[in-house]
């Protein structure tokens, strides 16, 4: 995309990456994603705010074509899809300097063997004065690596703010006009990335709340010119709250377990409780740790494999420990045939998820009546204990 105005003086200069179908070697982008950078001058500097994929350098580069000097690069936070071309544009713009957090400057010197003569750091709260306009530079440690800052154009009533509040989304659009897929990409990005912050997103979120802000720019997908309908939606994500829904992820060899597992569903839904079930044998992880975000309640269902859970649950399991979703209960259903650990194994591996496990059902073989009577009464205490926490 070519430079696009968001307001007197400030630009967006990033770029749009429709064709990237997978982030960090694990995240799936189904809707692409974009690097979002952004040029603001005042009357006596210029600040290049981000930067891109060093993929996305080129484009960068044709976005900067006028820009004759630069003075700073705000480096809000570490990660190479943000900071991985700052060494370009320091060789383009010998003067110009890297503003980051104190933290962040380390990172940046270990990742991009950056000198520590480029380096401004900046203190939380401080000021850069750009001449007729001013940023403010606000510290918001693990959001979601513990350097991460945003920053305040005062003037503008802009808040850049880099991954927080981003979106994994490829559109030709600088703003959100479509709130409903928006809200979608948002919360995905939210639950692959940001959930393990949940506390100190909260604690963040609360400084942001003396800011009068018109604007939230992040480095990833559309600016939001509506700002108060992403922080609504990051609130309701981060609460400690869940809804009523039952997360079932699964994995079945030789249809036992998927038989146990349409009978808990069809069994939970009769008690009105909302359930998402994942088959893990086919499954994008996004829309498992989307459902994530929100549910009381996660169900493994899984046949036992020497002895313990199906490789691809245990691979369920550790990603739902490492996101550490809200969830308060936790139960494991399945089958084996000689012989099983299949839930001391997995809860060994849940370190991270302060839930009580409710009485698992695993049966040999084939689910016989009394299987299917411990499942409806598996889906009853599933029920009452939602029930207890007001949940409807």
């Amino acid at each position: 995309m070519r430079p696009r105005k968001i307001r007197e003086n400030v630009y967006a200069v990033g770029a749009v990456d429709w064709d990237r179908r997978l982030f960090d070697a694990l995240i799936p982008l189904p809707d692409g994603t974009s690097y979002n950078s952004y040029i603001v001058r005042g009357s006596e500097k210029t600040a290049l705010i981000d930067t891109v994929d060093p993929t996305k350098r080129d484009i960068l580069f044709e976005n900067l074509r006028d820009i004759a000097s630069l003075d700073y690069v705000i480096a809000h936070h570490g990660e190479q899809d943000h900071s991985g071309s700052i060494p370009a544009v320091l060789e383009k713009y010998p003067k110009a300097k890297v503003v980051c957090s104190p933290k962040a400057k380390g990172i940046l010197m270990d990742l991009l063997a950056l000198p520590e003569n480029k380096f401004i750091t900046v203190g939380d709260g401080e000021t850069l004065s750009l001449g007729n306009v001013t940023l403010e530079f606000i510290h918001t440690p693990w959001v979601h690596w513990p350097e991460t800052m945003v920053s305040y154009l005062r003037e503008e009533k802009i808040l850049f703010t880099c991954d927080f509040f981003g979106s994994h989304l490829a559109q030709s659009g600088l703003y959100v006009t479509d709130e409903d897929r928006v809200y979608e990409s948002a919360k995905r990005y939210f639950a692959e990335i940001m959930m393990p912050f949940r506390t100190a997103i909260q604690k963040n979120m609360e400084r942001l709340k003396d800011h009068k802000i018109e604007m939230i720019a992040p480095s990833h997908g559309p600016v939001y010119n509506r700002p108060e309908f992403i922080m609504e939606a990051y609130r309701d994500w981060i609460s400690d709250k869940p809804k009523n829904g039952v997360v079932v992820a699964y994995v079945s060899m030789h249809g036992s377990t998927e038989s146990m597992v349409s009978h808990l569903v069809a069994a939970l839904a009769e008690r009105g409780i909302t359930v998402y079930q994942f088959n893990l044998a086919e499954i994008d992880i996004g829309k498992l740790a989307i459902a994530l975000v929100d549910a009381a309640t996660i169900v493994l269902g899984t046949p036992a494999v020497h002895i313990g859970p199906h490789p691809k649950i245990a691979s369920a399991v550790y990603l739902a420990n490492a996101l550490r979703p809200k969830l308060k209960f936790a139960s494991i259903i399945g089958s084996y045939g000689w012989g099983h650990k299949i839930v001391e194994q997995i809860a060994a591996m849940i370190p991270n998820l302060k839930v009580e496990v409710l009485a698992p059902v695993v049966c040999r073989g084939l689910p016989r009546d009394a299987d299917f009577a411990a499942l409806e009464k598996l889906a009853e205490a599933i029920a009452l204990k939602h029930k207890e926490l007001g949940l409807k």
